[in-house]
């Protein structure tokens, strides 16, 4: 019986090799990818310090890529406090980068510069609608602050 087995299985014709499609062109965007870089620095820290980090990080992403947007967003308190500080002064950059030398280059300086409170990269999928406008006027002041609680007045003390 095993060798009926073994004699039908090598008499099977062999496998026929099909040879790989061809494949499209590849149906990414023209352009590199988009990024967006917001970075939060210090605002405690001098206006020349704020300012060469901003340069510094300008020039790392025109060296191999191309910035479109740059927004300011000023001073604005933080959700939670990060290292003792409670606000920053908030900036957006949106740039496409060809070489992943740009995006390590831009952490580990980021990284180590004094005045950046906290920075992210975020690699935008296509289609991803463009940043919201920037307000102009402050915000609403109650934003963000404890609210008050009343204690319960007792039912003796009303009459």
């Amino acid at each position: 019986m095993l060798r009926e087995r073994a004699a039908r299985t090598s008499l099977r014709p062999p496998i026929a090799i099909i040879p790989p499609r061809p494949r499209a062109p590849n149906a990414m965007a023209a352009h590199d990818p988009l990024y967006d870089l917001v970075l939060m620095l210090d605002s405690a820290a001098p206006d020349e310090q704020r300012q060469k980090v901003l340069e510094s990080v300008e020039r790392t992403i025109v060296s191999g890529g191309e910035i479109v947007n740059s927004q300011d967003w000023g001073v604005r308190q933080t959700a939670y406090e990060i290292r003792h500080k409670t606000d920053a002064e908030y900036h957006l950059l949106q740039f496409h980068a060809a070489a992943r030398e740009v995006l390590e280059t831009l952490q580990r300086t980021l990284r180590i510069s004094d005045g950046v409170v906290r920075f992210r990269i975020i690699k935008l999928a296509p289609g991803t609608p463009a940043p919201p406008a920037t307000r102009p006027e402050p915000r609403p002041t109650g934003i963000g602050e404890p609210v008050a609680v009343e204690a319960p007045v007792p039912a003796d003390a009303t009459a």
